[in-house]
């Protein structure tokens, strides 16, 4: 069953919809909030993770403090993004879990978080495949990224550059 028939929407259309409920910078800062260990309100647990949240929240594989509330605050981070997420980003690359230096890998790739090639290419050592191999796609999106036209280091919003995180269409391959 894919995640939008278990869900009955996709995580990104549920991002898209927390962001339109509260505001894309209130989503943003709810995510790094979660990244951060920080307490967060029930709602914004449950748009990011979904049904598995209401397990979680229950106090079920960890609970709030457990991985799964990280793994899903970056997983919002792709959908919505403001650049002043990217130290908390940056910082969960260092994260005990691997799906959260994973998805952590995933957001600076997505967004070109240039401050976070250092951090990333350090991934190469990563006793996890996938997390070794979300890194070395992350520097391979930077490099790229240096390759093309300058352009500001802060760029703004995502939503307000081509390629962004919202609003989109259809979810981002």
């Amino acid at each position: 069953m894919t995640m939008a028939g278990l869900w009955g929407v996709s995580p990104w259309r549920s991002v898209a919809a927390e962001c339109a409920r509260r505001g894309e910078p209130a989503v943003v800062a709810g995510c790094v909030d979660l990244l951060l260990g920080r307490e967060v309100d029930d709602d914004l647990v449950l748009a990011l993770g979904g049904p598995h949240a209401t397990f979680v929240l229950g106090g079920a594989e960890g609970g709030r403090g457990g991985y799964w509330p990280r793994v899903w605050a970056c997983r919002g981070l792709l959908y919505a993004w403001e650049d002043s997420a990217a130290p908390a980003v940056v910082q969960a690359l260092t994260a005990d879990k691997w799906r959260v230096r994973e998805m952590a890998a995933r957001v600076i790739a997505r967004h070109r978080v240039e401050a976070a090639i250092e951090a990333v290419a350090s991934l190469q050592w990563d006793p996890v495949a996938r997390v070794r191999a979300a890194g070395e796609r992350a520097v391979v999106a930077l490099h790229v990224e240096e390759t093309r036209a300058p352009r500001t280091k802060s760029a703004g919003r995502a939503s307000d550059r081509p390629g962004s995180s919202l609003p989109r269409s259809q979810p981002p391959s």
